[in-house]
């Protein structure tokens, strides 16, 4: 974007230099906003990919903190190209500014000393006391179905798991027992903790939600099914067969959930509900909140899983990933603004 920027200045100073008439002028500026608004159309501010484990931008999942004066996003990746012992995982990157992004590391399975899954992916962080907890969905090596786990940092880059691990599946005839996409807030004196499941037939993907005390250690036993029923399932046309990757704020005295509608590249898009309890919720708008891009645009296929983040001076911002190709996957953010308890995206 920064190189098509300078190209049209270029081409625009050549042209003044060669003395043209008022029209021609006036011609040369009119050309250089119409291509300087279509290189901002199609090149966000914020585009991050990394491409270390195939040599293609692959980053998806994206969940950000704010953690000993540095900004840190996590994020999936996956298995390496050539070795196949090391498996999905997790990558970090840092920044200052929420825009430009340097990779500082990855957790792996190996790197946690879990003997027991071949990969973990979608994180959702809590920091509470000054550690961080992540909570992620595993792939257990004995090929049972995906789980919620737990870990802990201090440093935001080397993570402990927790040795009940998994800590939650959801049970019921309303499910299927798996869960991803975990996303874990404190509510009303005690913590929620969204995730997605299936039905029994694994075909429809949707949302549910657990519970634990306030002075939880997170840990397997201590988490309850709120309800036995799924709190968000697709309903709307755009939303297919798919509701996914829940990302909760507290807007007063309610949450508000931005959601995945749609299966990855059907093309997903992400909508909003509101709640009063963390386990009755409302859609906000039947139409989507973030839609997918234009054809030719980076996130044509997609704009999905949301991840919505407060920082310290209480602006909002919505992270999400994107693609043009399948199977290249890029992380992008838009700041929110709000009307009450209406966000809207801010220009």
């Amino acid at each position: 974007m920064l190189l098509g920027k300078r190209v049209y200045f270029v081409i625009f100073t050549i042209s003044l230099s060669r003395k043209p008439n008022t029209m021609k002028r006036i011609l040369c500026l009119l050309i250089l906003c119409c291509c300087l608004a279509v290189a901002n159309a199609q090149a966000p501010r914020m585009m991050y990919g990394d491409a270390d484990r195939t040599g293609r931008p692959f980053s998806k999942d994206p969940y950000v903190i704010n953690y000993g004066g540095r900004y840190l996003m996590y994020y999936t990746i996956p298995s390496k190209k050539g070795d196949p012992t090391i498996g999905t995982s997790v990558g970090i990157a840092e920044s200052r500014d929420l825009t430009h992004w340097q990779k500082v590391g990855e957790i792996t399975a190996a790197s946690m000393h879990d003997s027991e899954n071949k990969g973990l992916a979608a994180p959702g962080f809590l920091v509470r006391d000054g550690v961080i907890h992540m909570f992620y969905q595993n792939y257990p090596k004995d090929g049972s179905l995906c789980a919620i786990c737990h870990a802990t940092s201090t440093d935001g880059i080397n993570f402990e798991c927790d040795t009940s691990n998994p800590i939650f599946r959801p049970t019921g005839e309303w499910n299927n027992g798996r869960a991803i996409d975990a996303e874990v807030i404190f509510f009303k004196g005690r913590y929620f903790l969204y995730y997605a499941t299936r039905d029994p037939k694994g075909k429809v993907q949707m949302q549910g939600v657990a519970t634990a005390p306030a002075d939880t250690d997170f840990s397997r036993g201590e988490w309850s099914m709120a309800c036995d029923e799924s709190i968000l399932k697709p309903e709307l046309q755009w939303e297919m067969k798919c509701v996914e990757a829940a990302s909760v704020i507290r807007r007063g005295k309610r949450l508000v959930m931005f959601y995945a509608g749609a299966y990855n590249n059907s093309p997903q898009q992400i909508g909003v509900a509101i709640s009063k309890d963390g386990v009755h919720w409302k859609r906000m708008w039947n139409e989507p909140f973030l839609a997918n891009g234009a054809k030719g645009e980076w996130n044509e296929r997609e704009s999905g899983h949301p991840h919505i983040f407060t920082d310290t001076d209480g602006r909002t911002y919505l992270f999400f990933q994107g693609n043009k190709e399948k199977g290249h996957w890029y992380l992008s953010n838009v700041e929110i603004g709000w009307r009450g308890k209406r966000p809207y995206i801010k220009k």
